[in-house]
């Protein structure tokens, strides 16, 4: 058989041929003319090499060949129909879907885990992989499906990609829940003579752009740790006297732990949102995804 000579609209016309036993009544369901639904007709003959439906006296029965096509067509043909259904309404109960994200390890739980527990309830069958962003390796990542999303600063995107703003994020102090030396109101120069732990993400450094800026009002800070995870830092400073200057979304639910002060000068935040390819902007279940981060953080 020369299956370049078919396609699916012969398919569906076959299959409804079939059960109708009419062109006429064939033709009215597929919204078609009589004639068009004859040559449609002569050309599946031509490709089965068959009559497929001889004429009776009244209508058309179908030939043995006919008979045997029959159940395996309309199954095909329904899981086509069942494809194209799910991607088009998408059910999150019952889909079954794999997502890769890439960001921080402070997204992953400012975003993501509030994320996971909302697809576990809501959407079971839809499982996260989570990777950690390396921006110089990103754009190709989404360009192969190996990210299906990404969570950073949108500015620092590849400009191919799209994005969408979130949340702009602020920087708090945070200390133990009953610090003696932290408290609403600290000025700059009790803020400097604290014991501080710092997040260098590249490790080990003890200098930050704060202390660029503290060193501008004439002052320095008493760095004692430098940490290269923010994750490491609220459990460290709710078991000793040091204290952070960290994300305000890290430390939400923290507060029966942590005292959360506001720094005594100004401190840079930044912007997070999605980024993702164009390859998966119109994917049903992705989009379901991207929305559902987005109603999180607006509870």
């Amino acid at each position: 058989m020369d299956t370049k000579r078919l396609d699916l609209n012969l398919l569906v016309t076959l299959e409804t041929l079939l059960a109708e036993q009419n062109v006429t009544k064939a033709a009215a369901r597929l919204h078609l003319s009589q004639p068009a639904v004859s040559a449609q007709l002569s050309r599946l003959r031509e490709v089965f090499e068959d009559p497929l439906l001889i004429p009776v006296q009244r209508g058309m029965t179908p030939t043995a060949k006919a008979l045997e096509l029959l159940e395996p067509l309309r199954q095909a043909l329904d899981h086509v129909r069942a494809t194209v259904a799910v991607h088009r309404n998408f059910d999150p109960a019952n889909a079954k879907l794999t997502l890769a994200i890439a960001c921080t390890d402070y997204l992953q739980a400012a975003v993501i885990q509030p994320l996971i527990v909302h697809l576990r309830t809501n959407a079971p069958g839809v499982r996260v992989s989570m990777l950690n962003l390396d921006l110089a390796v990103l754009d190709a990542q989404m360009a192969r499906g190996d990210v299906d999303l990404a969570l950073m600063t949108p500015e620092a995107a590849p400009p191919n990609l799209r994005t969408r703003h979130l949340f702009d994020e602020r920087y708090v102090l945070i200390g133990r829940r009953n610090h003696p030396r932290l408290r609403d109101g600290i000025s700059v120069e009790e803020f400097a003579q604290l014991e501080h732990v710092v997040v260098s993400l590249r490790g080990g450094d003890f200098v930050t752009p704060v202390d660029n800026v503290l060193l501008a009002l004439g002052y320095r800070r008493n760095v004692m740790v430098s940490a290269a995870s923010f994750l490491f830092v609220p459990e460290m400073v709710s078991r000793s006297d040091f204290v952070a200057l960290v994300p305000e979304r890290l430390v939400r639910d923290r507060a029966s732990k942590l005292r959360v002060v506001t720094c005594p000068f100004p401190v840079e935040g930044f912007a997070v949102g999605m980024v993702w390819h164009e390859r998966s902007h119109g994917h049903i279940g992705q989009r379901w995804i991207r929305e559902s981060i987005v109603s999180l953080l607006d509870v």
